[in-house]
């Protein structure tokens, strides 16, 4: 016989929820959003290692340097310290944000059920989603090229195909992608343990060919593309904002991978060994193969699989280009699917399953890319760079998603005080359906944000913008919240 009300049990510190019917029967619940039992959360420090280092040797991670020395302003030196001390200062909102989905095996969308309500909780979570797509398409993009490239290097007929063969490429990719994300977690967990490896080879094999053909010293010494004289603390610190901004995602929906974890002391620890430095060290591989790329192809090449299509041995482009599509693959599938695929269930878990949101992911990647996709086939003529929109992109979505993780941040730690109602999170008798409070908190830095283009005095304020932001959000989201206390802060915990 079911039981009526569900019982949540805690062990060790992780809680657990033995769902009755009054959970079951909710149209905020389904099995793939459902808190995961003690017994599933199986990833240990060095699996949440694998999975930051799966996510983090990818091409955009390697176009990082040059992204900073040609769009913001910054000498390499400069270019390779933003980025460090970007991915030290987003460590902070990840682990933070990760001990709720640790501690109650809750996925991001219903951590957010919190802090902007039931229903709510879907425009964060949408807006959330609509980035990860657009990066699931870049990504795919480049896993598409690095398949043609390696069929190109093994039929040599497969060259002449051309951009039509980088269209067939992305959607062998894309398949790919949706195919790993449909089977599961655990199929997730062992493609990044397996990857891991295999990519920290790859950093090392590239950076053996390159380095008997740049200088070190030299490459430091190239002076900024910045007016002379000019101070570098702004160039720097909006360098610094746009940095953070490239995982400003995974800070806000972690807990879809934490919830995941053996313990707090895994996810921590794990994330403080796989972050900051592999970040560091692939971009660092990044500028010293952009700049080695004239004496080994002739050409000045600013990404790795472009670069390695100019090898002229079939069967090393053949071996490196397999390994990239491993790499932008555990990238992809971890970064930028596992996000919207749970984003969308939110919205009608009933009816949306996890296969269906894969394939709404899928879909709605496919659609943003369609236009360099047309370009490719030769359809239509652009001068639109995929590259451009993408460092663009970094700074603007930054501002738009760091008011969320301060809200997240303060509503879990100051306002809940770690303690959530767990049943409460899939029912709607618990917390409201609108938390407005969660609305103003992200309304006024974003409106701010936007007002301060258009004002030389407060553009500051959107070069700063995640920590601006952060900061604000985080701070009215405490005021409105500390002068009516929520009655639902915890009806219990267990």
């Amino acid at each position: 016989m079911q039981q009526i009300r569900s019982q949540v049990t805690e062990r060790d510190g992780l809680f657990e929820l033995e769902a009755g019917s009054d959970v079951l029967d909710s149209p905020r619940y389904n099995h793939d959003m459902a808190p995961t039992k003690v017994r599933e959360r199986t990833w240990n420090k060095w699996h949440i290692t694998a999975l930051w280092v799966g996510m983090a040797i990818c091409v955009p991670t390697y176009t990082l340097g040059g992204v900073l020395t040609a769009y913001f302003g910054l000498s390499v030196g400069e270019a390779l310290l933003a980025i460090l001390f970007a991915n030290i200062i987003v460590l902070v909102p990840l682990t933070l944000n990760a001990f709720p989905g640790t501690k109650y095996g809750i996925p991001f969308p219903v951590l957010l059920r919190s802090s902007f309500g039931i229903l709510g909780s879907n425009i964060p979570c949408l807006i959330r989603a609509l980035v990860a797509c657009g990066w699931f398409g870049i990504q795919t993009m480049f896993g598409g090229l690095a398949i043609h490239l390696f069929l190109g290097s093994v039929f040599e007929g497969w060259k002449s195909l051309g951009g039509t063969g980088e269209v067939i490429g992305f959607m062998v990719f894309w398949v790919l992608n949706l195919w790993v994300v449909i089977r599961g977690a655990e199929s997730i967990k062992w493609l990044e343990t397996l990857s891991a490896p295999l990519l920290v080879l790859v950093g090392v094999g590239l950076l053996v060919w390159a380095m008997p053909n740049v200088s070190m010293t030299e490459l430091l010494a190239i002076p900024p593309k910045r007016p002379e004289g000019a101070s570098v603390v702004s160039y720097f610190a909006a360098g610094l904002t746009a940095m953070v901004g490239f995982w400003a995602t995974l800070s806000l929906n972690i807990p879809d991978f934490s919830r995941y974890a053996k313990s707090q002391k895994d996810q921590i620890v794990g994330q403080i060994i796989g972050l900051p430095l592999t970040m560091f060290l692939f971009a660092s591989l990044g500028v010293v193969m952009t700049a080695a790329s004239v004496k080994l192809v002739g050409v000045t090449v600013s990404d790795p699989v472009t670069l390695i299509g100019h090898i002229q041995s079939p069967v090393w482009v053949a071996l490196a280009m397999a390994l990239i599509i491993i790499a932008t693959l555990s990238t992809n599938t971890a970064a930028n699917i596992v996000s919207p695929t749970n984003d969308f269930q939110n919205i009608a878990p009933k009816v949306i399953n996890r296969t269906k949101a894969v394939m709404l992911t899928g879909l709605v990647g496919l659609v943003l890319m369609g236009h360099e996709l047309l370009k490719k086939l030769g359809l239509i003529v652009s001068d639109l760079s995929l590259e451009t929109v993408y460092s663009n992109w970094l700074l603007g979505y930054s501002s738009l998603l760091g008011p969320i993780a301060g809200i997240m941040v303060v509503d879990y730690f100051l306002i809940k005080k770690q303690q959530l109602d767990l049943a409460g999170l899939y029912r709607d008798d618990v917390y409201p359906a609108w938390n407005w409070f969660g609305f103003i908190a992200f309304g006024v830095p974003v409106v701010l944000t936007l007002l301060s283009l258009g004002s030389d005095a407060f553009s500051w304020f959107y070069s700063y913008g995640w920590f601006t932001g952060s900061a604000l959000g985080g701070l009215i989201y405490y005021g409105l919240s500390a002068m009516r206390p929520s009655p639902t802060a915890v009806k219990s915990a267990v």
